[in-house]
Order: structure tokens, then sequence, then C-alpha cells
């Protein structure tokens, strides 16, 4: 269940209760330095709540979070997160929304302008410094977002569903953004997203929630080559993890209804 590199990110034991209702239990898995692990599950399992617990937004009911082996009681310095609405200030230009980190961390003037110009280069968004979120599409305000969370130089990379709000010509340019930026900048990454294509066109691992309050089914090696590119969608081994975890999700929705019949494929193999 746990990566064979020295952890980044540790979740051992995780749960997380509001009221009478338990959203998740019992969550363990590493995440090691320079790995993308995505995680995917059905509608209201806990995946926004999980990565909130990572970044230091909610406090866990049970079990830790550990990042570097320092235990995560509140937002830590080197941690980001990238949000599904983009999360921009729109009473600030694009370049101040991605100079944000850099002022809250007093980083001097000179030297945040010449890494907002550097980010903004990166994220392809040159042209558009001065402009305001509400005059960005959807994709670039999600630009401006990752731009902003890499700022900080993040050491962990947290991203919630930060692709769902988009058309799907934008949401695979994106992918491909995000995936060719991680190579220049590798960093560990939870990836949360409720696409199984995503999820392991993303990610080194997937990990698969089922079960109310849910758990971890399965933690599967995805084993693809990088760099990748939609070419990756078309081999036999992304099809063979796909449906994997395709059937698992679907497996825990047919028993909710009360389907016996239906059960996940064996997991695929990484030899």
């Amino acid at each position: 269940m746990t990566a064979s590199r020295t952890p980044k990110i540790r979740v051992d034991h995780l749960g997380k209760t509001y009221g009478d209702k338990e959203a998740f239990t019992d969550l363990s898995f590493d995440v090691a330095e320079g790995e993308i692990v995505s995680i995917v599950g059905p509608s209201g399992c806990g995946k926004t709540t999980l990565l909130r617990c990572v970044v230091g937004l909610t406090t866990p009911t049970q079990g830790s979070v550990s990042i570097n082996g320092q235990r995560v009681l509140e937002p830590i310095e080197g941690v980001a997160m990238v949000f599904q609405h983009f999360g921009l200030f729109p009473w600030k230009t694009v370049a101040a929304n991605v100079a944000y980190g850099l002022t809250v961390q007093g980083v001097s003037r000179r030297e945040s302008a010449s890494k907002v110009a550097e980010l903004i280069g990166l994220v392809g968004l040159q042209g558009f410094e001065k402009a305001y979120p509400h005059q960005l599409s959807g994709g670039m305000q999600q630009r401006a977002g990752l731009a902003r969370a890499l700022a900080i130089e993040p050491t962990v990379l947290a991203m919630d569903e930060p692709f769902a709000s988009l058309d799907a010509q934008t949401r695979d340019v994106l992918q491909l953004e995000v995936l060719r930026i991680w190579e220049a900048r590798p960093t560990a990454m939870m990836f949360v997203t409720h696409s199984i294509d995503e999820a392991v066109l993303m990610g080194d691992r997937v990990v698969i929630l089922t079960g109310h309050p849910s758990r971890i089914f399965d933690i599967v090696d995805v084993d693809l080559p990088r760099p990748r590119n939609r070419a990756t969608v078309n081999t036999d081994r992304f099809r063979m993890v796909r449906d994997y975890v395709w059937n698992a999700i679907m497996k825990e929705g047919h028993r909710v209804v009360g389907d016996p019949e239906t059960a996940a494929r064996p997991a695929p193999s990484s030899h």
C-alpha cells in the first residue's frame, strides 16, 4: 500500500466524521517525492475532505497526516492547493493573483516580479498579466490558479478536480500542460478527480475509494512510462488499468442499489 521510495506525504489511518456522518475511515497510504497519486471514488466519498486534511485546512477525526515527517495540524510552508473553482481574487489582476503567496511570504517586489513573469510564461498566459479573472476563460483562470500555487515553489501540491468545470477540449489541453510543468518541476502531488481516464493518465498510482464511509478498495500501480501524451490513452496498459478502476467503482455503485452480480476484475499486473 505504500510507495517504495521515502514518503513525502504519509496518510496514517485517517478518518473524518461530521456529526453522525462518517465521511471516510482508516485511510493509509504514502506519496513519494516526485510522485503523482490520483484519488478516485464516487461522489460524496470524501475526496476533497481528504485533500483538505492533507494541506491542513481540515482537522481529521482519527489518524494523522504528516509531510516530511512533520504532523500536519495547520497549513504548513511548501504545501499548495489548486481548487476546482479557481479560487482567484476577482479584484486582483493575473499578475497580482500569481504574486499573492510571494507577497504573504514577504518576497521583495523585484524578486516577486521576476518569478511571476517566469510562471506566467510557464503556464502560457503571456499578455494577460493585467487582465482580471472575469476577463479570462475558465481554462485561463485555471492556468492562473496553477501559477499562483507554483509561485511558492511547493514541495507538495494538492489538486482538487482542477479541470472539472472546463469543456472537454480545454480539459485535454490542461491535463497535458500540467504533466509538462510537473516534468519540469516534479513535486509530490495528490490529484483528486471524478474522471477515471484522467486519474490513470496523470497518476503513478491510483487510490480507489469505495463504501460508506469510504475506505481504500485498492491502490493500483499505473506503470505507464513518462513523459505521457495523448497517445498514452491508446495503450493496452492504459485500457487495462482504466477498466479495472472503472469496474471497482461500478461494483460499489451496484452494491449500493442491491446488485450482487457485479464484481471488479482482478487487479492489473504491473509486469
